[in-house]
């Protein structure tokens, strides 16, 4: 049983960096909505509860309908850490007062730091010539605490924000009003290790070398000497799931490998050889393209083309497991991130950016239980279980690939003519990034940016080839660098690789005739097109 910190969440966009930074702490926490009863935290005490940190939230303390805090988390005798909301609601519940401001915080402060407190002792950016600690932070509030509870004292400050942070030392009770989680508070991790490791007194043992015996452990346990069958997509996350599994069970996995003629060049291919051959995993191909392509022609919304794709994988799971009797389990790589999303859409208690075909309730018919092995671990964390497990280094570090394929990178109805433009244009762009070397850092740009692929524009342009006039496709170019997915920056390639890159494919995809670059960064932009 692993040492937790309990997260819980009251709506913010970037909940999911809290607990990725605690667990890269080498702590093991989980999300869950603000509103837990008395029972739940019973429960999670009896777990090894080791503290709670409070998300932020677009909603005000002071408003009667915003959820509060549950009083018992405050008799639970663990540390709490309240973040920007969380702050304030800790300070409003424990007898502050929390106020609108006139003069709302939304990006970059620098934050004095008061009290040489267990939390910010020694952590600065720069000291000013008074000898006064300082952090880089990211503030996003309109709302402030204007008088602190009985028993804290000032913490940090800023200008506009005379009350940045508070902390009752007694009882273990901290609060910021910007952000620790995100980039661009500088000192973050170091103030969220501070608070799990060294306040809380957690022990480094959340780490995925170790955490392979356990998870092997716990799906014989799940599983018995029933058979699985897993989908076996070829991207990262089902690709661990089916290793892990199949290290636990063997020749009690069978992998369904579904074409749906929505993937990257080769692909199939390269998963039949790595699976089949170099781990010796039972792999059955199932080439779907025409049941896809058919249910999918006419469509132009993403979020039902991503839902026909869902469906429709499902549908050839159930055609796939009525031919072996003996399987009793549908095995998915779904993971935390997807867990997390869809439950905050179901609960109303975050913003449902899209689906995932991976999550939710199975039909009736399909006759399977679940088995879900990764469904507590973060991306990262799915990586470095992967290396883990032996996985190859290429496949384990490829960027991310939606679950629904090029299906998403084909901007409107999607057509096999259109795919196979489209991965061939793809290919030579992941091609070209892990050709070229930046001189700087001695890495290739493919290995520079955190994710990169091509789209397919549903308009045609003229261009001109010899002395003939072309009427052809155009395909958009996107590449961008982040750490944690939630922002993204676009990457500023070299032209020489931009100009290489479009020169191949329009020379060589015959009906694409132009290439364009995307230079939007997320937000406004999301890092997909559809």
């Amino acid at each position: 049983m692993h040492q937790r910190i309990l997260i819980l969440d009251y709506g913010s966009q970037v909940t999911q960096l809290i607990a990725r930074r605690v667990r890269e702490a080498g702590v093991f926490c989980e999300i869950h909505p603000g509103d837990v009863d008395a029972a739940f935290l019973a429960e999670q005490q009896s777990l090894g509860l080791k503290g709670v940190i409070l998300s932020g939230s677009h909603s005000s303390a002071y408003d009667e309908a915003s959820l509060k805090v549950p009083q018992q988390v405050f008799e639970l005798g663990v540390p709490v850490l309240g973040i920007c909301y969380g702050m304030q609601a800790m300070a409003s519940q424990l007898g502050g007062k929390v106020s609108w401001s006139d003069h709302r915080e939304f990006g970059y402060a620098e934050v004095r730091a008061h009290g040489h407190t267990a939390l910010l002792k020694d952590i600065a950016d720069f000291v000013t010539p008074e000898g006064h600690g300082m952090l880089k932070v990211w503030m996003s509030h309109g709302d402030k605490v204007t008088e602190l509870p009985q028993g804290f004292v000032l913490m940090a400050s800023t200008p506009s924000c005379p009350i940045a942070g508070m902390a009752d030392e007694t009882r273990h009770f901290y609060g910021v009003q910007f952000h620790p989680e995100v980039t661009h508070t500088t000192q973050g991790r170091a103030l969220l290790n501070r608070f799990v490791n060294d306040i809380c007194g957690c022990t480094n043992d959340w780490n995925m070398p170790d955490y392979v015996e356990e998870a092997v452990a716990r799906i014989r346990e799940q599983v018995g000497s029933d058979d699985v069958i897993l989908g076996l997509s070829g991207g990262v996350d089902s690709s661990v799931a089916a290793a892990l599994i199949h290290k636990a069970i063997g020749d009690q996995l069978t992998c369904v490998f579904v074409d749906h003629g929505l993937l990257r060049l080769n692909e199939a291919e390269q998963v039949m050889k790595i699976f089949g051959e170099h781990l010796g995993v039972n792999v059955i191909h199932v080439d779907a393209t025409e049941a896809f392509m058919s249910k999918l022609a006419g469509e132009t919304d993403p979020e039902k083309k991503r839902k026909i794709i869902g469906k429709e994988f499902v549908e050839v799971f159930q055609d796939e497991a009525s031919k072996r009797k003996s399987a009793r389990w549908l095995a998915q790589g779904t993971i935390y991130p997807d867990v997390i999303e869809s439950a905050g859409a179901k609960t109303g208690k975050a913003v449902a950016i899209k689906s995932h075909h991976n999550v939710g309730g199975l039909p009736e018919t399909l006759n399977l239980q679940l088995l879900e092995p990764l469904r507590e671990l973060f991306k990262d964390e799915v990586r470095e279980l992967g290396i883990a497990l032996g996985l190859p280094h290429h496949m384990v570090y490829r960027h991310p690939f939606p679950g629904p394929g090029l299906g998403v990178r084909i901007l409107g109805e999607v057509k096999k003519e259109y795919a196979d433009l489209l991965r061939k244009a793809d290919a030579i762009f992941i091609e070209e990034l892990r050709n070229t070397v930046d001189e700087a850092s001695g890495k290739s740009w493919y290995d520079l940016t955190s994710q990169a692929f091509a789209v397919f524009l549903p308009v045609k342009s003229v261009g001109v080839m010899g002395d003939g006039r072309t009427y052809d496709y155009v395909v958009a170019l996107r590449a961008v660098q982040t750490s944690d997915f939630m922002t993204a920056d676009w990457a500023q390639l070299p032209y020489p690789l931009l100009g290489r890159v479009s020169s191949r494919i329009i020379n060589e995809v015959r009906g694409i005739n132009r290439v364009v670059y995307d230079v939007s960064s997320k937000p406004p932009a999301t890092i997909e097109w559809e």
